[in-house]
């Protein structure tokens, strides 16, 4: 499935990023290797810096494996098992709205019922994703609230929740000295580590690796410096992972000051189940689908009774 990866600092620090640790890795052994990889930070102007690729070939698979050292007080990291849109980095995370970095893992459908709610702000979609698409919502809400993130993002959640089929919109978005995730609901799993100098050791630098293989992190300089770390997975032993609860949205602040909150407390209007995605888009979602389910699209059986279906 989608690797999120999330960092914020209360200051620039350099860290080291492997999008895919390397070419023996369980990622690389899995059923479907990734469809792209991302990594989102922000210069010393505050000046968002997106670099992706997506993967048509073995020349852009090392793109992914090669170390990228960056200096950012935020961090954004994304690997892609495509579910809507096609395999381009059009459509590989993270995406980039009004000097907001934005990625995602789930899955969302009636996506023509979502262009039509986003009227004008359609055109800030340069893709096809579903993602892409929401990210455009977000903003569109943060712009009606007067550039209230916290309130963009939960007005977004509760509207798709209450309209659109979806089987997850977990998410993450930075801006130059911020940070803010969502679960929800409760399909996939969000982590949120709120790290001290050095972490549990109080003299250790960070090293972080996901279990499958996927992203990994390196930073000296958070042996001196305190951080806060939201990843779709346990990134290491740390005893100081907590889950991120169904419907909870997260915000770290410019002093890593960390705070959470539900922001939905109801489950979606029109729920989908795994079997009830197609086979790219819950394989996307799952990877420990076997080869025997054929390819096969039943999303729009799930939701042709939604209203919002019947517009899409």
């Amino acid at each position: 499935m989608c690797r999120l990866f999330g960092l914020s600092a209360a200051q620039r620090v350099r860290a080291t990023f492997w999008l895919l640790e390397a070419p023996d890795s369980l990622a690389q052994q899995s059923r479907r290797e990734p469809d792209g990889t991302g990594l989102g930070t922000f210069d010393a102007e505050g000046r968002p810096l997106v670099e992706k690729q997506a993967f048509a070939a073995y020349a852009d698979r090392q793109f992914a494996r090669e170390a990228k050292e960056r200096e950012s007080r935020t961090f954004i990291a994304h690997v892609r098992y495509a579910s809507t849109g096609r395999i381009d980095v059009r459509n590989t995370h993270p995406f980039c709205q009004n000097d907001r970095l934005f990625a995602h893992h789930g899955v969302i459908t009636g996506l023509d019922s979502l262009d039509e709610e986003l009227g004008d702000y359609r055109d800030l979609v340069t893709g096809d994703t579903d993602s892409e698409r929401f990210f455009a919502l977000v903003t569109k809400h943060i712009d009606q609230r007067g550039g209230d993130v916290a309130g963009g993002v939960a007005a977004a959640a509760r509207w798709v929740a209450g309209n659109l089929p979806l089987y997850a919109i977990n998410l993450i978005l930075t801006t130059a000295t911020e940070l803010w995730a969502l679960r929800y609901p409760d399909t996939h799993g969000l982590l949120v580590l709120d790290r001290a100098a050095g972490g549990p050791h109080h003299d250790r630098h960070l090293d972080h690796a996901s279990p499958a293989g996927t992203v990994r992190t390196r930073s000296g300089d958070l042996a001196q410096h305190p951080s806060v770390i939201v990843a779709s997975e346990r990134m290491d032993e740390d005893p100081g992972w907590h889950e991120v609860r169904p419907g909870e949205l997260i915000h770290v602040d410019e002093s890593l000051t960390l705070t959470r909150l539900v922001v939905i407390d109801h489950p979606p209007a029109y729920l989908l189940s795994l079997d009830q995605l197609g086979h790219r888009a819950a394989a996307s979602q799952d990877q420990e689908l076997t080869a025997r389910q054929p390819p096969q699209d039943t999303a729009h059986a799930a939701h042709a009774s939604s209203p919002a279906a019947k517009k899409a």
